[in-house]
């Protein structure tokens, strides 16, 4: 209309905020990162190698210095003190605790233990954490899930599981360094999470194509946790073979004690080397080379194992971890 004046709108304000704002470095092609995911400088890169390899040398120095000593001659032993290595190389110290029977017997016996109870364990593991998992399908499960959560944080303790293996009929028996940690709460958690990160719709279309749920475990859900699974079964290899408390309390009879607990008899307790000995008459080596040859014995076997799950076992801990 004529004669009206129009005003002009007053700009856009953008609204001012105290807080800083995140410094973040561009990528080459315009994206940014934060600045934490970028390459460190020479310094603190060289800092970072100095560090790692101090604790390196911490954590190897202790092994190569049990070792140098378990493989040098006894007299270099009792003269020198500590080794960085040997300096006359000798088998007598395993010569001598293979040949007795009681460390190769013990050893045997946590071998037998080590294999039936992971395999015990992973077992009833995996079948517990699939019906947890499938909490739609498995009435109470959500129950029977604090359940378990509460043995994480309550025990009985050593009395109630010592009358209770002793009713059970276990005592001096290999069941009972078996049965009692035959199920840890926090490897079930894992193994359930896990379980519970795969589609659902691979057991939809498994129930649709007539598969039961044993078969669905079996071909489906197995083979797509192999990493988790081997973790776990890590996890129990390692408890069951470090074991030692279990066995000095349920076990009478010293031919089925485990290695640990002979490791502990003559190692920390200090009792006499004599035992090991096949022959009475026969005078032993220096009770220092016994005793790191046993502990090397004790660790070897794990020490073996470790490399071939090790590469499962950043990946198999994440994907049972990341969702509750």
């Amino acid at each position: 209309m004529a004669g009206t004046t129009t005003r002009p709108r007053p700009a856009a304000t953008v609204p001012q905020t105290d807080k800083p704002r995140r410094t973040t470095r561009p990528r080459r092609g315009g994206a940014e990162r934060p600045a934490w995911s970028e390459r460190p400088s020479l310094p603190a890169a060289i800092a970072k190698g100095l560090v790692l390899a101090v604790i390196c040398l911490v954590v190897l120095y202790p092994m190569v210095y049990i070792l140098a000593v378990s493989l040098s001659d006894q007299n270099d032993v009792s003269g020198n003190g500590l080794l960085p290595w040997p300096k006359h190389w000798s088998l007598e110290s395993y010569q001598t605790i293979l040949a007795g029977g009681l460390v190769t017997r013990a050893l045997i016996v946590s071998i037998l233990v080590t294999a039936v109870g992971t395999v015990v364990s992973m077992a009833l593991t995996v079948l517990t954490a699939y019906s947890l998992s499938r909490t739609r399908d498995v009435p109470g499960s959500r129950f029977v899930l604090w359940l378990v959560l509460g043995t994480m944080f309550f025990s009985a303790g050593i009395i109630p599981n010592y009358l209770l293996v002793k009713q059970l009929g276990m005592l001096d028996s290999y069941w009972s360094l078996i049965i009692p940690n035959a199920v840890n709460a926090f490897n079930l958690v894992v193994v359930r999470n896990a379980f519970m990160d795969l589609p659902a719709e691979l057991f939809d279309s498994a129930r649709i194509d007539g598969a039961s749920e044993w078969q669905i475990l079996w071909r489906i859900v197995l083979p797509l946790s192999k990493a988790v699974i081997a973790v776990v079964s890590l996890f129990y290899a390692v408890a069951l073979w470090s074991d030692f408390f279990s066995a000095m309390i349920y076990l009478n009879d010293t031919a089925k004690w485990p290695i640990q607990l002979v490791l502990r008899q003559f190692v920390l307790q200090g009792e006499s080397m004599t035992q090991l000995a096949s022959n009475p008459n026969q005078p032993l080596p220096q009770p220092q080379t016994l005793q790191m040859a046993i502990t090397v014995v004790a660790t070897l076997p794990i020490l073996i194992v470790y490399p071939f799950v090790q590469r499962f076992f950043t990946k198999g801990i994440l994907v049972g971890a990341v969702k509750g």
